[in-house]
């Protein structure tokens, strides 16, 4: 059956893989799927159509005969699980790898979309000036944590995973903010994510359609 996944037809980044499609499309790639995109528009988000995938009109969503998904972090964990190459066969090593899944998204991700709010949303407030170092310190603080953690291994839990897929995602929206500059392990952390055959893919693909006409 043929999978299909949305995408905005002109990301707000561009194209520089920060739209939570990227995940999806890593996770397809690493496991070597086909797949098709179908493009939606900032005005037809909120069509019925759209509404029926994805009940707050966002994306991604997938599609893969009468399975309708949506949520990246839910299609990534479906994706691995149904197919080999983003988690181990160990069942330990797949709970582990799920939790930095859920830690990724949950815990990681919440102060990192904080600031885009504060800086972008929020930045002509009268307090956004005080708000946004607090913001910034919250972000260190678990910068610092998973830091720790990672210490000088290549990925979270020996090998690459779709815990690490989530994580590099997640820290790939802290570049343009200079935050992510300041962890030197974290930086190379994102970095050899990025430099994955897969994520090269994925994001090549991503910014073809923001590079159209």
């Amino acid at each position: 059956m043929t999978i299909v996944i949305t995408a905005w037809d002109r990301s707000p980044d561009g194209g520089m893989g920060l739209a939570r499609d990227t995940r999806v499309r890593w996770a397809l790639e690493e496991v070597g799927r086909p797949y098709e995109v179908r493009l939606v528009s900032l005005q037809s988000k909120q069509q019925p159509e759209h509404l029926r995938l994805h009940p707050f009109g966002l994306i991604p969503t997938y599609e893969e005969g009468e399975l309708a998904l949506f949520e990246s972090g839910a299609i990534v964990l479906y994706i691995a699980e149904h197919h080999a190459g983003l988690f181990s066969d160990d069942a330990h090593a797949r709970a582990r790898a799920i939790s930095w899944m859920f830690a990724a998204v949950n815990t990681v991700e919440p102060p990192i979309l904080e600031l885009v709010t504060a800086k972008f949303s929020e930045g002509d407030k009268p307090w956004a000036a005080e708000r946004l170092p607090l913001v910034k310190d919250r972000i260190r603080d678990r910068m610092i944590q998973l830091s720790a953690r990672l210490g000088d291994a290549d990925w979270l839990d020996d090998v690459f995973s779709a815990g690490d897929l989530m994580m590099v995602s997640v820290l790939l929206r802290l570049r343009p903010s200079g935050l992510l500059d300041e962890f030197p392990t974290l930086a190379a952390y994102v970095a050899r994510g990025e430099a994955r055959p897969a994520y090269k893919r994925a994001f090549a693909a991503q910014l073809a359609i923001n590079q159209r006409p």
